[in-house]
Formats: C-alpha cells, structure tokens, sequence
C-alpha cells in the first residue's frame, strides 16, 4: 500500500470553479470537501447534519436571520443542524468542508448553485 499525503495547494490548483465542492478525501461516512467561493450564495439549511467550514485562505462571512460570524484563515466554525444561513466572500476564499456523505450544497432549496453530490 502507497501512503501518500493530500496537499490542499495541488488540489485547488487543479480547479477554478466556485461554489462547486471537490471531495477530497472520505473518513467513516464523512467526506472531506475542498471549495472556492465568491460572492453571495442562497439561504439553505440542512436539516439532518452538523456541517464545518475551515477557511484555507482568504475571509468568509456566514450570516444567519439573527446574525453573522466571520472566518479569516485558520480559523473553522460548526453549524448546526437546522440552522439556516448563506455564506458570502467579498473576495475569493478557499475552504475546507467536512461533512456526511450525500450532503447536498443548498440543502432542500435547489437552484443554479446546487453542485452535483460526489
């Protein structure tokens, strides 16, 4: 067996696309998801799963109906299941998702920024 490291540079080089989440790696029934976002993207929630967003590089705003976070590099927050928000990058950020396998990007509202499921 080859044992090799995944290295976040050459797997986000090898894609420009935003909102369109690469998985990368998989643990149990988790996947790992390496994304470019930039601008606004719509309200969603998902309903079933926690879902983590670690900022690679780059600024992310997460607003809910009752507030914001923001997320500068090296930093990670959970939301929780159920919990509606809308990411949004002024500029282009590079993220790391770690959620459970068939998670679908906008949650149960659709639409042209739903990615296919890996």
């Amino acid at each position: 067996m080859e044992y090799k490291a995944i290295n976040f540079s050459n797997k986000l080089s090898m894609f420009s696309e935003h909102w369109k989440p690469k998985v990368i790696a998989e643990m149990n029934d988790y996947q790992f998801k390496l994304v470019k976002l930039k601008g606004e993207f719509v309200w969603h929630s998902h309903e079933d799963t926690d879902e983590t967003f670690i900022v690679l590089e780059g600024k992310l705003r997460i607003d809910f109906r009752d507030g914001n976070v923001e997320l500068n590099q090296g930093e990670m927050f959970v939301i929780k299941k159920g919990k509606e928000h809308k990411p949004y990058a002024e500029n282009e950020v590079k993220i790391l998702l770690l959620e459970p396998r068939g998670v679908v990007n906008t949650g149960n509202e659709g639409g042209d920024l739903t990615a296919e499921n890996d």
